[in-house]
């Protein structure tokens, strides 16, 4: 059985280090298209939603920080959010902006050709940016629904062209220690074209705006069949992978516990991020979790989640680097392989077990957190109001 001290000095540091973030909206209800689904206990509030990730961090002692979502995440008093978290144990993390469920926003809205629309979006993002400088945030993560349905709907690349005059309005708008971070996704709402459909899209227009704007990329978001890993590693090559979204998939954007429908490709993205030193201190890659848990509760699927990105950071740790690249060099494609399988196949639970307990937590953070009662105690005292879902 391999054990904590099978690691060197720094890959246990690595491990030691290891920061996921935790997406508000993951502690809210979430659905199907067809229904959202209620949870007793659920957060009616961003505080409740930060008191809930706070739980995550506790017993795991890998997610200090709290992604917001902006407007689902709005509140009279940044400045007491961000102390209600601190005095728990976090922090405020990524601001993400919403410019896909206005009425306004039908036909696009960085995108659209009506210019009083596009400036809407962009003062949303700018309100976002505001409410950085509250929360000591320093990310501003950009998805956008925007895209066309049928061919001539709206020209392709005068679209593009949009986009990037909006974003250069929003990028101008940053504090000199902020980062603008685009994402992208295959398709999805709109059928025909998406106006940023991959990672070569958002990393042009993230090109044009400067060195703090990055790509972000989720896990979901891809075609069947696609190639994540490479990806990873091209955009750590040219120094623009800004933000990782971990999930899982199926089908499409299912936004699954990580690591829920393919752990071996988990582990070969954490390989290569690992390879890259992605994970090393000072790394400007900020990991963090997009999930919906529809039908599960919320706080023990992101604890899940959490312990899954941990188990597949650990194999991929032990992958012996100096001999694979023997192999590789030698031409031995069964022996390189063997060498990364032998890693993934390796038990390591074990091992984090015995992290957890030299941080002074239960080696088991799910049970650990399903006797602790707090389950129990937010079923009974979040009676009234309004339980947080999408859109809220």
């Amino acid at each position: 059985m391999v054990k904590l001290s099978d690691l060197s000095a720094k890959n246990r540091e690595i491990l030691e280090r290891q920061d996921v973030e935790l997406p508000s909206w993951a502690f809210g209800n979430s659905g199907t298209r067809f229904r959202v689904f209620t949870t007793p206990g659920v957060p009616r509030d961003p505080f409740e939603k930060v008191s809930d990730a706070a739980q995550v961090n506790a017993y795991t002692h890998a997610a200090s920080k709290v992604s917001l979502h902006i407007p689902w995440d709005l509140t009279d008093d940044y400045d007491a959010l961000r102390k209600h978290a601190e005095d728990l144990g976090v922090t405020i993390g990524t601001i993400n902006s919403n410019v896909f469920q206005d009425e306004d926003y039908k036909f696009g809205s960085l995108c659209n050709v009506n210019p009083k629309i596009r400036q809407k979006a962009i003062d949303h993002h700018k309100q976002c940016i505001d409410i950085m400088r509250k929360t000591g945030s320093k990310d501003l993560k950009i998805w956008l629904a925007d895209g066309t349905n049928y061919p001539g709907q709206d020209s392709i690349r005068e679209r593009q062209d949009r986009l990037a005059e909006s974003l250069a309005e929003i990028y101008a708008e940053l504090d000199d220690d902020m980062r603008l971070v685009l994402e992208y996704k295959f398709f999805e709402p709109a059928f025909y074209h998406t106006d940023v459909p991959d990672w070569g899209t958002s990393l042009v227009q993230c090109q044009a705006l400067g060195e703090r704007a990055m790509v972000v990329l989720d896990t979901g978001h891809h075609a069947p069949g696609t190639n994540i890993e490479f990806i990873v590693a091209q955009l750590l090559r040219v120094g623009r992978l800004g933000a990782f979204d971990f999930n899982s998939r199926f089908y499409a954007d299912d936004d699954l516990i990580v690591g829920a429908a393919d752990p071996f490709q988990l582990f070969r993205i954490l390989n290569e991020i690992v390879a890259a030193g992605a994970l090393d201190e000072g790394s400007p890659v900020n990991f963090m979790l997009d999930q919906c848990h529809n039908l599960e509760e919320k706080i023990p699927a992101e604890i899940r989640s959490v312990t899954n990105v941990q188990e597949m950071t650990a194999k991929a740790l032990l992958v012996d680097r100096d001999a694979l690249k023997e192999k590789q060099v030698a031409g031995d494609v069964l022996g390189a392989n063997d060498i990364l399988m032998d890693a993934f196949y390796t038990d390591v639970r074990g091992l984090l077990g015995e992290l957890r307990e030299s941080q002074g937590i239960d080696p088991d953070p799910m049970r650990a957190f399903m006797e602790s009662g707090y389950l129990e105690k937010i079923r009974k005292e979040r009676v009234g109001g309004t339980q947080a879902s999408w859109g809220a």
